[in-house]
């Protein structure tokens, strides 16, 4: 069971940092106010699980202005890719072994 749990990644715990990646991705880029509105979470709450995401390099920051306004855009970096593919591909398979 152990060469199955090995690849499940403790980042991608809660459900928050499970739908960043998730909505990432599927899209070639996601900006905040839509990843807001997508999770249904606070600023300061999605902030505080992209600051982790970045941290450990899974997601890539894009800062640009709009006219006069910030507009924030986040996407996913190779190792982030690899890493949530490879957590869900685990899941995938304890799933399968309790069919």
């Amino acid at each position: 069971m152990y060469s199955i749990i090995k690849n499940i990644n403790k980042i991608f715990d809660h459900r928050v940092r499970l739908g960043i990646m998730s909505a990432l991705m599927v899209n070639d880029f996601v900006d905040f106010i839509t990843l807001k509105e997508l999770l249904d979470v606070t600023d300061g709450n999605l902030a505080s699980h992209l600051k982790a995401l970045e941290k450990v390099e899974y997601i890539h920051i894009t800062k640009e202005f709009i006219g006069k306004k910030p507009n924030t855009k986040y996407s996913t970096t190779p190792i982030g890719t690899e890493a949530f593919q490879k957590h869900i591909s685990a899941l995938e398979k304890i799933i399968k072994m309790q069919r």
